[in-house]
């Protein structure tokens, strides 16, 4: 499936994005300026730009605790974003949702979740509401190797199945949930568990965009097509801890580092996409430059922001309908 130059170039933005965000979003938090939680997406962003580019505001997705990285692919505002994170008024939800709550409902994403497996099943919602009303949308829902052994993911495989829905269960297996090894924890292999319930599924190196673009467009264009459900598994990492504090004593000693140098994903797309020609670093130098601007800009406005007055304390409690 060829890209264009353009579309190349718009998917590196998207990476670099995620990448300049949650690193500055490391730091503010570290320094104490931003309030709350937040479990940062630096290492993944090959999979969310992967899979998200084959995807308009009529898709659905729903994400995890781990949620900006989806988020940006998605097309949120990410003005909007940090505003929300710091707690700002003027924020992608009032400044009330947070890291682990931001949504945007007209770009199609339901919501980060601090829910472990709590995106599966709305997903399926979305995905029937897309198949009865005939949108040929899909919905994608995200999920941790942890959140993979949830009861309500293994539900919405086989409800997703039994109806035939055009939903994409995503497992971004980092390799660990929270602090404890998939090795330990996860029986069996997700490809097999898709077996089990009929679905097709796919393996894919979730530090390689283009390997994770290509194997998205296939079942993404199923599903629209009405062939049900799919599965994919992408193998990737996390550059930081479970959540912005955790000491990751349980990670060997280096390992950040070595990931870092041989499996940072926009390293690997600028080598894929300058051998073959289909780029030059100077596209992506540009990309750098203005991302990097763009953060240092929303972190300031951000900062100077002022949290939601009193008054907005007890509204987007109930829906009326």
């Amino acid at each position: 499936m060829q890209l264009s130059r353009d579309e190349l170039i718009e998917s590196y933005r998207v990476m670099r994005t995620i990448r300049d965000f949650e690193e500055r979003v490391h730091e503010e938090f570290s320094g104490g300026a931003i309030p709350g939680f937040v479990h940062l997406y630096s290492g993944e962003e090959a999979s969310a730009a992967g899979i998200c580019q084959h995807l308009s505001d009529k898709d659905k997705i729903a994400s995890t605790h781990r949620g900006h990285g989806h988020c940006i692919a998605k097309g949120c505002d990410v003005r909007q974003m940090m505003l929300e994170i710091y707690g700002r008024g003027e924020g992608l939800c009032g400044g009330k949702g947070g890291s682990m709550h931001i949504a945007d409902l007209s770009k199609g994403m339901l919501g980060a979740n601090g829910i472990v497996g709590g995106g599966p099943p709305l997903i399926c919602g979305a995905a029937l509401t897309a198949k009865y009303k005939k949108t040929g949308g899909v919905a994608i829902a995200f999920v941790g190797d942890g959140g993979s052994n949830q009861g309500t993911t293994l539900e919405s495989y086989n409800l997703a199945k039994v109806w035939n829905l055009p939903v994409i269960f995503v497992v971004e297996d980092n390799g660990y949930a929270e602090a404890t090894s998939s090795s330990w924890s996860v029986a069996g292999s997700q490809m097999d568990r898709a077996k089990g319930f009929g679905m097709p599924a796919v393996q894919v190196d979730g530090h390689d965009f283009f390997a994770v673009h290509e194997a998205a467009g296939e079942v993404i264009e199923r599903a629209r097509a009405g062939g049900g459900p799919s599965l994919m598994h992408v193998i990737l990492n996390r550059f930081f801890g479970h959540f912005e504090g955790d000491a990751m004593t349980y990670r060997a000693e280096g390992e950040i580092a070595r990931l870092r140098k041989e499996k940072d994903s926009l390293k690997i797309f600028r080598t894929n996409a300058t051998q073959a020609g289909l780029l030059e670093d100077a596209d992506m130098d540009k990309v750098d430059k203005e991302v990097a601007g763009l953060i240092d800009d929303v972190v300031k406005e951000s900062e100077k922001a002022t949290p939601p007055p009193l008054e907005k304390l007890t509204t987007d409690v109930y829906v009326n309908y």
